[in-house]
């Protein structure tokens, strides 16, 4: 976790924010040096901030060394500017650098002040990263416009429509699950994440086309996962959990399939429930990917990180001893007797 590198801004570098936030700077570059934050590079705004993004980002990109930047936006919000946080980690940096940039992110987030932040992009790769890389990024985050009323009710009316046959072959159909294609950008963000470049995916299904979309992968810490859960619509969610137990550093894949109760449509409990075992096995046995836990939630409050580690490492149930009968009184108690019931050996009552 973030707290746990001891890493943190120089004053020079607070002051520095603090400036920037008002408006007087288009990007800054953050670098970890001597175990703390400091300024590495900053740009002044020149023309829009689309104009300025490539023109100023790419050059100040190390191939070598990881980086994190803070790029303004012209847009404001009730807090001031608004900005995207970059998180830069190139392939060829050095494991030790990157877990080191991973692991201080939510610092420098915290040091900038995340109300500030509309964005959070991360990036292995300049195509990643680069203006058409944030665009990329915006329309895989945009959820689908709300149903209006009209529409809504025309989607129930389907539903009634539908007349289900049960039948013995029916019913097998429904245990083996449906299978919809995973579309091209769910697949990239998948090999991420077997790639550990990544710690977070979001999936839904796209039911007019039938496939499963890519929401987004916006890096995430244990602390966020619950408002990455939607509240009216159920979702798939893979998540990178890092952790140590008995220790051992450990990196567990976690699957997590939110159904937020009974606000979803039938038709989506149901295309939902029958796609996440096909989806699992897809992923388990193309992607090798080792999924440690499989979880079912019906809010994100429910997803804490005391809750994931006991999920992945359940304690032992302590082993009872069975009641012991206590002895009779020491010594000898004579010969047994042996009773007889009325009528036996020919006697009456």
């Amino acid at each position: 976790m973030a707290h746990q590198t001891g890493i943190h801004a120089t004053t020079e570098l607070k002051e520095f924010l603090a400036k920037a936030r008002a408006g007087s700077v288009r990007l800054i570059k953050v670098v970890i040096q001597d175990e703390q934050l400091v300024l590495g590079a900053y740009r002044e705004p020149s023309q829009s901030w689309d104009r300025d993004y490539d023109h100023f980002l790419l050059p100040l990109l190390d191939e070598m060394e990881p980086c994190y930047v803070l790029y303004r936006l012209d847009s404001q919000n009730a807090q001031g500017y608004e900005w995207i946080f970059i998180s830069w980690s190139p392939d060829q940096s050095p494991v030790r650098q990157k877990m080191l940039y991973a692991a201080t992110r939510a610092t420098v987030k915290k040091e900038f002040g995340g109300g500030h932040v509309k964005d959070e992009l991360f990036g292995t790769t300049e195509e990643d990263i680069c203006l058409q890389g944030y665009k990329r990024h915006v329309a895989s985050c945009s959820a689908p416009a709300p149903l209006t009323a009209a529409e809504r009710e025309l989607q129930q009316i389907k539903i009634n429509e539908v007349k289900t046959e049960i039948s013995v072959e029916s019913k097998h159909q429904t245990l083996q699950g449906l299978a919809f294609p995973l579309q091209e950008e769910a697949r990239h963000a998948l090999q991420q994440l077997t790639q550990r470049r990544i710690n977070y995916i979001q999936l839904r299904l796209d039911t007019e086309r039938e496939t499963i979309e890519l929401v987004h992968t916006n890096p995430t810490e244990v602390s966020e996962l619950p408002r990455r859960i939607p509240t009216d619509t159920p979702r798939y969610h893979f998540f990178l959990y890092k952790h140590s137990h008995e220790g051992d550093y450990l990196e567990s894949v976690v699957f997590i399939y939110s159904m937020p109760g009974y606000s979803c449509s039938i038709k989506e409990r149901m295309l939902y429930s029958s796609c996440k075992s096909r989806l699992l096995d897809e992923v388990e046995r193309d992607y090798h990917l080792e999924i440690a836990k499989k979880m079912e939630i019906d809010s994100g409050a429910e997803l804490t990180e005391e809750l994931l580690y006991e999920e992945i490492h359940p304690k032992q149930q302590a082993f009872k001893q069975a009641f012991a009968k206590p002895r009779g009184p020491a010594g000898k108690r004579g010969n047994k007797r042996i009773i007889k019931g009325p009528g036996e050996n020919g006697e009456e009552n």
